[in-house]
């Protein structure tokens, strides 16, 4: 698929186009049924219950936090954002087999970026300063030799009782029984530095906020079929980052497999959810004022077109990977898990989330129910 940046459409026909002339962008393949056993196995026999352990071992140490807002941020992340944290946990998959301190750095550096996500919101007021001295935490978790930043320095709560600092240390002790984390830790630098621009996603003032993610957009990429707003949304997504961690897992990794991953995940796939997830969040976007990705399209209509690319491209660029069915089947896990959020069952929006599921093909509109199945018995619909 030759994606081009988007453009205003005049009605939800060219959504229509897109998925009457797409191929299935993820069949439900033998080796595809494969990769799926593999994973519901691995995750009822282990992920599951290790991610369990490991957010109570959190939570346990957000709730001595003695600043009451910090505390209030942290356990709030902890609570809602729980959905993050397993969908982290789900790169454990990709290795072939179990590795706990990959597990242990993907939900702590989740952890971290829900977290830093509600601190940073609850302290907008301070600016851009302030979110970026926070998300330097992003960045301190992945070098060990690297002095840990004064977080809190232009925030106005500061006593975290050290809840960030065990945070950037766990990440450091599990990267660094990793075998191949040294390879991937440039490419993981350039990543953790992009997301530098969550600090400016809370900036209060529309037009100024909207300005410095413009620029910021056009100093970093060389995308030409990408608008500045979902260059930005993919530099505001974990995803790639998790993708990396996953292959400094493996012991034996090429090159080329490693430039090839990045750069299906930027700005691909991590596009693909940004959006997703403002397509699901647009009603309580707009009741707050917050920021939201998916008003930066000409149209409603030329937004769900667009998504509806993005999820089939990306996919499309999964199944190209080595082990690309284990990738395909975390994207349709992460579009099928947006899509099941109570907020995008919503009549109004029914019919048009029933079509972004159609793009993420067979295994996306498979999952749907078994996700919105697992938010209930795990009580995730606020998430």
């Amino acid at each position: 698929m030759c994606l081009r940046a988007p453009s205003a459409q005049p009605s939800s026909q060219a959504l229509e186009s897109i998925l009457a002339g797409a191929r299935d962008p993820a069949p439900l393949s033998p080796a595809q049924l494969r990769a799926l056993a593999h994973a519901v196995w691995r995750e009822l026999t282990w992920t599951l219950a290790a991610v369990s352990r490991e957010v109570h071992r959190w939570r346990a140490t957000a709730d001595l936090i003695p600043s009451a807002q910090i505390r209030h941020d942290a356990l709030s992340a902890l609570a809602n954002k729980r959905g993050h944290t397993d969908g982290a946990a789900l790169f454990t998959i990709l290795p072939h087999t179990r590795n706990p301190s990959l597990l242990r750095l993907l939900v702590a550096y989740e952890i971290i970026w829900d977290f830093l996500d509600s601190v940073n919101e609850r302290g907008a007021n301070a600016g851009q300063a302030n979110g970026s001295q926070l998300h330097l935490a992003l960045i301190d978790a992945l070098h060990a030799d690297r002095p840990v930043a004064d977080y809190y320095r232009h925030h106005p709560w500061t006593n975290d009782g050290g809840y960030m600092h065990s945070l950037v240390q766990c990440c450091r002790d599990a990267s660094a029984e990793l075998p191949s984390f040294k390879r991937v830790l440039p490419l993981l630098t350039r990543e953790t530095t992009r997301a530098q621009v969550l600090a400016i996603n809370h900036e209060l003032e529309r037009d100024q906020r909207d300005a410095a993610l413009k620029a910021w957009a056009e100093r970093e990429h060389p995308f030409h079929d990408v608008a500045w707003y979902e260059v930005t949304g993919a530099a505001s997504a974990s995803m790639t980052v998790h993708a990396l961690f996953a292959l400094a897992a493996e012991p034996a990794l090429a090159n080329a497999d490693l430039a090839h991953v990045r750069d299906a995940y930027f700005p691909w796939i991590s596009a693909a959810t940004t959006m997703l997830d403002s397509y699901v969040d647009q009603a309580e976007d707009q009741a707050s004022g917050d920021h939201s990705y998916i008003a930066h399209y000409p149209s409603p209509p030329a937004a769900m077109s667009r998504i509806a690319e993005l999820v089939q491209h990306s996919l499309t660029q999964a199944s190209s990977l080595p082990h690309g069915e284990r990738h395909v089947l975390i994207v349709a896990c992460m579009v099928a898990m947006y899509l099941s959020k109570d907020s995008a069952r919503d009549p109004s929006m029914r019919e048009t989330t029933d079509r972004l599921a159609a793009a993420g093909g067979s295994l996306t509109k498979f999952l749907l129910p078994i996700l919105r199945l697992w938010r209930i018995a795990n009580s995730q619909r606020s998430a």
